[in-house]
């Protein structure tokens, strides 16, 4: 099943606009067809022939939208939506057209559990791992490049996990996709936060269930950036991090709370200033006025903010 809302949002800006985009989105050929539907009764992830690349999609006004990429879970890529449609700008009405592209089916491949089928996690991937990889890759330049075709000015993909793939998906994109890792690293530096030992570098933790796969690209965005990047230990991640999400799904909410809390807490003593929250579990543990959620980021929030930025710079340029 697959999913196609064009909508408006208002949105917000403030200060100096940083670009969260790939290397990849300039001077390059779209790696793969375009496929698109005949008419507007027909799904939108259909296979067609390359006639259909003159489709014209939802957005109206041409380089003005967003396009947005789902990923694992259906409610998180609404719920980003919703952040952005809840963005006011105070002079103007009317917001900007975004247009969702979703594909439920597939989660499946997406949370494979033969790790090796996420990329540059087992360089020695057996065939039929690769195999998966291509195709799930596949699909996504698919939904990305009917996202081009419908006049949006940029991509966002409001997952975690799907930036394991961001370098594929983004290569070759005639469009800028926002990378949610360097949105982060981004936000974080234009906050001037201080070093809460002194001597010390500034200290960002990061907390993910996936953890080889979903830290590696907030790690190395946050590094460059000068951060020092703290994860939680084995220990940790057996005893809080994996129980607290196991809780979770028993709808164990209270129990799911104190673990959270407690892996919290074991990354703040190792003076953290923020610890991002890389995974969707984690998202609405704890109530907004907790002083531990104080501590906590939530890149879907920084993917949002940067989006309206974004697109609110674009649309001042012309």
């Amino acid at each position: 099943m697959s999913l196609c809302f064009p909508s408006l949002f208002n949105y917000i800006t403030n200060g100096s606009i940083r670009f969260c985009v790939s290397k990849h989105t300039k001077e390059k050929k779209n790696p793969s067809p375009v496929k698109l539907p005949v008419d507007s009764n027909t799904s939108f992830l259909l296979n067609k022939s390359s006639k259909d690349r003159n489709f014209n999609g939802p957005v109206k006004s041409q380089g003005s939208g967003i396009g947005i990429l789902g990923g694992v879970l259906l409610d998180s890529t609404l719920s980003f939506a919703k952040k952005l449609v809840n963005f006011k700008l105070d002079d103007e009405e009317n917001g900007l057209p975004f247009v969702l592209c979703s594909d439920p089916a597939l989660s499946k491949d997406l949370l494979s559990p033969e790790r090796g089928s996420f990329p540059n996690v087992n360089p020695a991937k057996p065939t039929s791992t690769r195999v998966v990889q291509s195709s799930v890759v596949e699909k996504l330049r698919c939904k990305r490049n009917f996202l081009e075709k419908s006049g949006v000015s940029c991509v966002v993909m409001p997952c975690h996990v799907l930036h394991s793939w961001y370098d594929e998906i983004a290569e070759g994109c005639s469009v800028p996709v926002l990378n949610m890792g360097v949105c982060v690293a981004n936000e974080l530096k234009e906050a001037k936060l201080r070093p809460l030992e002194a001597g010390s570098p500034l200290r960002i933790g990061v907390l993910a269930t996936h953890v080889d796969i979903v830290t590696r690209f907030y790690q190395e965005n946050l590094e460059n950036e000068g951060f020092e990047v703290i994860r939680p230990d084995k220990a940790t991640m057996e005893h809080a991090v994996i129980p607290a999400v196991e809780a979770l799904k028993r709808k164990d909410t209270e129990g799911a709370q104190n673990l959270f809390r407690i892996a919290l807490q074991v990354l703040l003593v190792r003076a953290v200033n923020r610890v991002i929250l890389a995974s969707d579990e984690f998202r609405e543990v704890l109530p907004p006025e907790d002083p531990l959620w104080q501590k906590c980021i939530d890149p879907i929030d920084v993917l949002a903010r940067s989006t309206a930025k974004y697109v609110h710079s674009v649309g001042r340029s012309k």
